[in-house]
């Protein structure tokens, strides 16, 4: 699949308002985004590889233990974080995007959970986006995994991939080959006619599959989802192999 060799993106946003009641006891007194894997705050992972890519502004969203939050990112020059105050009700992946979407214009932005970043290979993937991404028929663009070799991942999959990279979800209880990654590029004609409040991504996710405009790129290198205390301590056991 060949990208359109438009540039890549300026613009982002972290999804980091979550609660975290998986990583407890962790997340009682520090947020998700700010529990450190291998001497860096899960967040900063994401942004580090944001500002690698040249992004120069994102969008931070904040709801539990919020200040931290703010203050955290309020540190780093680049990307420089623009925080989207869900304090007094969250708003979902989809409605805490919708918040902010008027900030990045009619172009293509990335998306990233602060739960979710990887080990790089040959290529960073954040670029391998950016190549692959066709602004004439796509409205989405998720990084993809494969499930088996995922680090802190248990689950069946997310979806099927076609031979032109057009996703479809996995079947019912069946098992799916590609998990979602946890970055993305997607364009804010995603968004038109979104509902107002709080609604998950995926609900626009549905809608593209259905228009044939939702795509996937297989991520290289090794996905580490951080979910859970244990899945802190499998993502710096694979850091660590990865260097020796």
């Amino acid at each position: 699949m060949r990208g359109s060799g438009r540039a890549a993106p300026k613009r982002a946003m972290m999804l980091a308002a979550g609660i975290g009641k998986r990583m407890r006891p962790l997340t009682a007194t520090t947020p998700k985004p700010l529990i450190e894997v291998a001497g860096r705050a899960l967040i900063d992972h994401g942004l580090d590889r944001l500002e690698a890519a040249g992004v120069e502004e994102g969008g931070v969203n904040v709801h539990y233990l919020a200040d931290l939050i703010e203050v955290h990112v309020g540190r780093r020059q680049r990307p420089r974080a623009i925080i989207s105050d869900e304090r007094k009700a969250l708003l979902d992946t989809g409605g805490g995007i919708r918040k902010v979407i008027d900030h990045f214009g009619d172009e293509p932005f990335y998306l990233m959970n602060s739960d979710s970043f990887w080990i790089e290979g040959v290529r960073p993937n954040l670029q391998l986006l950016a190549e692959t991404w066709d602004d004439a028929r796509m409205d989405a663009l998720l990084l993809l995994s494969s499930t088996v070799p995922a680090v802190g991942y248990e689950g069946k999959g997310d979806f099927l991939l076609d031979p032109v990279g057009r996703l479809r979800r996995r079947p019912g209880s069946q098992v799916a080959p590609f998990v979602y990654a946890g970055a993305a590029i997607l364009h804010p004609r995603l968004f038109a006619g979104a509902p107002e409040g709080a609604f998950s991504l995926n609900l626009l996710f549905d809608r593209a599959i259905d228009a044939g405009r939702l795509f996937g790129a297989r991520m290289e290198g090794v996905w580490l989802h951080v979910g859970t205390p244990e899945a802190v301590r499998e993502a710096e056991t694979a850091i660590r192999n990865s260097a020796a």
